[in-house]
């Protein structure tokens, strides 16, 4: 389809539409950015949704520098979330409290695309009502997470991933395995391979993922201090029980395995 000539900025931006989204619900000064803020979030996470599809279908292909270019973007991504605590974090605890009571019972914990992440990262405990109320997340937990298509990928170049490990059951969650760890051994023994590349963009998106929850977590503590939060959820008691629990845990535990390469003298 020809570009049209009468297509403007604002008309193909939906301009209009998306700066009408923003309705703060009181008077104060600070709602207009906490919700802006939240809005942009939604935006990057369906962004990454979007890319993560990509990625696990270029692993599966064993496409090597698309799969390394989509796991840099997600992880660029990654850092432009956090990044934006900062801007939050200007919002002192008074400021926030003077519009608080207006956000009812919302949460960010009911966001439904963050649950889709972590679903497509690998997490599988989630609530029951969560899974009834949510098709894209069910959908989500039954099949191969971001992992499950690294190690697809991984064989594919010839690597012995065991075959219990590719033909698992995808709804159920990834318990670290130390076959598949001696597989990722060999990988980075060739440190400048793709393969090789490619994990290590997958532990930067799963530190992104990590940094993410600890900034989340000192911005609530730094907001509302130890308070319930909103939605009656458990604040930062329940963020600081999700921190240090990598997605990838296999590629986190070969590290502490692998020995020293001898350097020799010319």
């Amino acid at each position: 389809m020809a570009d049209s000539p009468t297509m403007t900025y604002g008309g193909y931006l939906r301009l209009d539409d998306l700066l009408s989204c923003q309705e703060p619900k009181t008077r104060a000064h600070d709602e207009l950015l906490f919700v802006i803020i939240h809005q942009v979030y939604e935006l990057w996470f369906k962004q990454i949704l979007h890319e993560a599809a990509l990625l696990q279908s270029r692993m599966e292909e064993g496409n090597s520098g698309g799969s390394l270019h989509t796991a840099r973007r997600i992880a660029k991504i990654l850092k432009t979330v956090v990044g934006q605590l900062d801007v939050l974090e200007t919002m002192t605890p008074r400021q926030f409290a003077s519009f608080r009571d207006a956000l009812g019972n919302s949460s960010g914990f009911q966001s439904e695309q963050f649950r889709e992440i972590e679903a497509v990262l690998g997490r599988r405990s989630f609530p029951a009502s969560d899974l009834r109320g949510d098709e894209r997340l069910r959908a989500a937990v039954s099949r191969p997470s971001v992992f499950d298509s690294l190690l697809r990928y991984l064989a594919g170049r010839g690597h012995p991933v065991p075959r219990e490990a590719l033909e698992r059951d995808f709804s159920l969650p990834w318990e670290p395995d130390p076959g598949v760890q001696k597989v990722l051994l060999a990988v980075y023994a060739d440190e400048s391979g793709p393969a090789a590349e490619v994990c290590e963009a997958l532990v930067d998106v799963d530190e992104g993922i990590q940094e993410w929850r600890y900034r989340h977590l000192k911005m609530v503590e730094r907001t509302i201090g130890a308070k319930i939060g909103t939605g009656g959820s458990a604040g930062a008691d329940y963020l600081r029980s999700t921190l240090f629990a990598p997605a990838f845990p296999d590629l986190w535990e070969v590290r502490s395995q692998t020995e020293e390469v001898p350097v020799h003298g010319g």
